[in-house]
């Protein structure tokens, strides 16, 4: 795989500490770094599966069709070593969908971590598609969410949403109907939402993932 431009800034933190972003060519790179600097949250890229190792936390990132998307991180060999890992893990946008069991978007078995699946906004709903804008977002008591308020605004970009399912649910936005915008099963956790996009909520997001211990 080609280098990004941000692997400059990938050497690991001492201690093992930081966040280890997945650079497997489908995600919002420049605008999820610009805004762990902003926090001082150092990060860098994870290319390989020796390079999960050096960071105690790790971003999917996404944007596109998640069908592609999920090829493309299979073509990393790091699927297996994704599915294992004990640290926390984020996934944004698509990259929240992968971490769901499948997807109407191509039709595209996915990670299957998260047992629901990702479908597609039905134009019956008489909404817009994609789902593009701010949108309110009513979480649960969970500490990916500390310090941010219920019905804070996120900037959402999508077409195809995760099912409401109240055991993994741990925030919701409404759109035409009730979906996850926020989900989590054990260490791993995905927001819909783009955090990297979303002003001080979404920061506060990001600091409250990279604090995480579990």
């Amino acid at each position: 795989m080609q280098n990004n431009e941000n692997d400059r800034n990938s050497t690991p933190p001492l201690g093992g500490r930081g966040v280890g972003i997945i650079n497997y060519g489908a995600g919002n790179i420049f605008s999820l770094t610009a805004a762990l600097e902003r926090l001082n949250v150092q990060y860098g890229m994870v290319n390989t599966e020796a390079d999960l190792e050096k960071y105690s936390h790790i971003i999917i990132p996404g944007v596109g069709h998640a069908g592609s998307a999920m090829e493309k991180l299979k073509a990393t060999g790091l699927v297996n070593a994704i599915k294992a890992l004990k640290k926390p893990v984020l996934g944004i946008c698509v990259g929240m969908q992968l971490i769901t069991e499948h997807s109407e978007e191509g039709d595209a078995k996915l990670l299957d971590i998260v047992p629901v699946k990702t479908k597609k906004f039905d134009k019956l709903l008489n909404i817009k598609i994609p789902h593009m804008g701010w949108n309110s977002v009513q979480h649960k008591n969970n500490s990916l969410f500390t310090s941010v308020d219920d019905n804070e605004q996120f900037y959402f970009v999508h077409s195809y949403f995760i099912e409401y399912n109240p055991t993994f649910d741990i925030a919701s936005a409404n759109y035409g109907l009730k979906f996850s915008a926020a989900v989590q099963k054990d260490n791993f956790y995905g927001v819909q939402f783009h955090p990297e996009k979303s002003g001080k909520a979404g920061e506060q997001i990001l600091k409250n993932f990279s604090n995480l211990s579990l």
